[in-house]
């Protein structure tokens, strides 16, 4: 039989001419994904000199000042807290889907997020749990010296990975260990859970109700798609719960838990906390101290029981006093009077030319002089300074300066 030859109409015309308005009507037509879809290097311009350094600096500020954006109302928040870190060393945080993994970047921001945490929280206290093959493991107490929680992450041996999460062990785990915290200190626990699944041996709902009962509030960080579970969870205990879309994403969510949260309506707080300053020793010789029994050199004297300590902020392991230093409180108590939201300045301004706190001129700034004024003062700033003074100085050298600084 012979094959049928195709006629004129079967054939598709292509029109492969190129038109040159096409590109102008591009935003008009075309596929629905192609117009949704976003080209970021389409934002990208040449500055005057044919340079983009300018550009990608400023696109840099932008990033970083979005950090700072965050409600500055003054309101009442527990500057004590007492933090679970728990880690899926699960079999899906082999992933890839951020590099180089799941585990090598969550394992680089945790010790990043451990020494912030501290840094803005010097008087709080921290922990790390690790759930792997249906069970958990706690990898460090309690404590608020940062070095033992980076010396345990850095442990080949607590950080390799095998089997499935368990959600309700680690939370139970972590519930446990937080059953002598002191009323005025808040309870928290920050999971990162890169699994869809979870291994419970009982009923996980019992577990949310206890943690709501005892006021532990949850924060997740998921590493892929959303569950059920982890959003019952959080809602249930006043916690956030996101989702990351990207390494720099994932950041942003794991240090928004770093400032302390507010303090629930319903939790009975103490209205006086007893602390105790101790003094610096100096010895010639070694002695022992009472929170890890080994021969020391120089360390601090509770000043209720005369007991040798190694390092501050902790808890007298002989008379349970809580024993801080000034700078420590002061460097707590910025979180309960933030620094205002520096407005920025669009256009030229006839008022500054220099940055009021490090003098640089305007023009000479690479972020094209981008320029923000504090709404107390009036003073203006370059964008180095603002972050400087939001996220390091916490107070406004300008409303210092004229002493208008409020109360």
């Amino acid at each position: 039989m012979a094959s049928r030859k195709p006629a004129d109409e079967d054939y598709i015309d292509i029109d492969d001419t190129y038109d040159a308005n096409q590109d102008d009507d591009a935003g008009t037509g075309g596929y629905a994904w192609e117009e949704e879809y976003k080209r970021s290097w389409d934002i990208l311009q040449e500055d005057s000199e044919g340079r983009l350094s300018s550009v990608v600096s400023q696109l840099q500020q932008q990033r970083k000042r979005r950090r700072l954006l965050k409600d500055t109302a003054i309101i009442q928040r527990g500057i004590i807290r007492h933090l679970f870190l728990i880690l899926d060393l699960s079999e899906a945080m082999n992933e890839k889907d951020l590099r180089p993994s799941r585990v090598e970047l969550t394992l680089t921001y945790a010790q990043q997020f451990v020494i912030e945490f501290f840094d803005q929280n010097p008087i709080s206290q921290l922990g790390i749990i690790a759930t792997r093959d249906g069970i958990a493991e706690k990898l460090t107490e309690l404590s608020g010296n940062p070095t033992d929680h980076i010396k345990a992450l850095k442990t080949k041996k607590n950080t390799e990975t095998s089997g499935e999460a368990s959600l309700q062990n680690a939370l139970q785990l972590a519930r446990a260990s937080m059953l002598g915290v002191p009323s005025h200190g808040s309870k928290e626990v920050l999971l990162i859970f890169g699994s869809l699944t979870t291994c419970d041996p009982g009923d996980i709902h019992e577990t949310i109700d206890l943690l709501k009962k005892e006021m532990v509030r949850v924060n997740i960080v998921g590493l892929a798609a959303e569950v059920q579970i982890c959003r019952v969870l959080c809602e249930s205990t006043k916690g956030t719960y996101g989702i990351v879309l990207n390494e720099a994403h994932y950041k942003d969510l794991l240090f928004e838990v770093v400032p302390p949260p507010a303090v629930l309506p319903n939790k009975n707080t103490s209205n006086l906390v007893t602390m105790g300053f101790p003094r610096r020793l100096v010895e010639d010789q070694a002695s022992f101290c009472v929170c890890h029994s080994k021969l020391t050199l120089g360390g601090y004297i509770c000043p209720k029981c005369k007991s040798k300590i190694c390092e501050l902020p902790s808890d007298c392991d002989i008379c349970g006093l809580t024993l801080v230093s000034s700078p420590h409180l002061a460097r707590s108590y910025h979180h309960l009077f933030p620094v205002d939201n520096f407005d920025e300045i669009k256009g030229n301004s006839e008022r500054g030319t220099h940055c009021f706190s490090c003098l640089t001129q305007f023009d000479n700034l690479e972020t094209s002089g981008a320029k923000f004024s504090c709404p107390k003062c009036a003073q203006e700033f370059c964008a180095e300074c603002d972050i400087f003074v939001h996220e390091v100085l916490h107070n406004c050298p300008g409303c210092w300066s004229v002493g208008k600084k409020s109360s």
